[in-house]
């Protein structure tokens, strides 16, 4: 798949791609890629609470970001699913990445300095997010 940005690719400043349509069009952004792994590891009876979609600030880049949080079990460190970065990697050594909020398909979390982050509510609070999942239901 190739990186293509949102303004290039579907004419919006910001658009998160389902699964087909990352698939369909060979491209997206860093969201796209994110969400297109979620689903995957979704479909392969991954739980969902062992997964957080993270999104954070590239520092080196110094723009916003997102990657992919696997947890292998809930007070683990998680592994980083990254396509800027292809090596796994546990989240505390990436200082590249300053974590901002994560979610799942339930809820929403604000990052902390260290930790899980703070639950403040469902992941229903990103309009982006509810936008994928209407159009995800429009497939099945």
């Amino acid at each position: 798949m190739d990186f293509v940005d949102d303004i290039i690719h579907w004419g919006k400043e910001d658009y998160w791609a389902t699964p087909i349509e990352f698939l369909g069009t060979r491209g997206g952004d860093c969201e796209d890629f994110t969400i297109a792994k979620y689903f995957s590891l979704r479909e392969l009876g991954v739980p969902d609470e062992k997964l957080r979609l993270v999104y954070v600030k590239a520092l080196t880049l110094d723009q916003h970001h997102m990657v992919l949080a696997y947890y292998h079990k809930p007070t683990a460190i998680p592994v980083l699913l990254d396509n800027l970065d292809k090596t796994l990697k546990p989240a505390n050594k990436r200082r590249d990445l300053l974590p901002i909020y994560s979610f799942n398909a339930k809820n929403l979390w604000l990052s902390k300095e260290k930790g899980r982050g703070v639950l403040v509510g469902g992941s229903s609070r990103l309009s982006l997010w509810t936008d994928l999942n209407s159009r995800l239901t429009t497939f099945n």
